[in-house]
């Protein structure tokens, strides 16, 4: 995460550097995303530069982006799911099935972090048809590592690194949360 979030900067700095305002608000968007799972008090900073990049811009994925970073910012301690639902209603609108994607991510971690196994499989079972294509089927082990599930089978996944690895460091991004929201730090 650390090694995306640096890299989303550098993509935003030489955007900014050639006068590619689309660009540098999209790699600021993608940044804020990134932060939001690992450190929600920076994320808030990220997501309002990101929110000033946007402006006067008509980027819709880019957009939608930033309001599901700014769930992901707040999982754990979302007061309902009505917001959710209503940018689910209208990312399926606009057919961008990546944004749907990572709405049903966020929803996994939010989930995880409530401790709301139930809820969490409701969320993989969406992403497992929004993802029977194969685009972004590695949200599915994702959302089973965040909440401490174990895959149904073998994953297709060919990971860079070890499974348990990537099971370890996104359960830890839960536990993290957890943590934060339990102490306030």
């Amino acid at each position: 995460m650390h090694r995306a979030a640096a890299a989303y900067a550098t993509a935003r700095d030489q955007a900014e550097h050639h006068g590619v305002a689309g660009e540098r608000a999209t790699s600021q968007a993608q940044r804020a995303l990134v932060l939001a799972f690992t450190d929600p008090d920076r994320a808030d900073d990220e997501l309002h530069l990101a929110e000033q990049y946007l402006t006067g811009l008509d980027l819709r994925a880019t957009g939608l982006s930033l309001r599901i970073a700014a769930l992901v910012r707040d999982a754990g301690a979302l007061p309902g799911l009505d917001t959710t639902r209503a940018l689910r209603a209208e990312i399926r609108d606009t057919g961008i099935t990546a944004a749907e994607a990572v709405l049903e991510l966020a929803l996994a971690f939010h989930h995880a972090i409530a401790d709301e196994p139930d809820k969490t499989r409701a969320v993989i079972d969406r992403l497992n048809e929004l993802t029977r294509g194969g685009d972004y089927a590695y949200y599915v082990d994702i959302a089973h590592f965040m909440a401490g599930l174990p895959l149904p089978g073998p994953s297709e996944i060919r990971w860079t690194e070890s499974e348990e690895h990537l099971r370890s460091a996104w359960h830890s991004l839960v536990l993290a949360r957890q943590e934060h929201l339990r102490t306030g730090s």
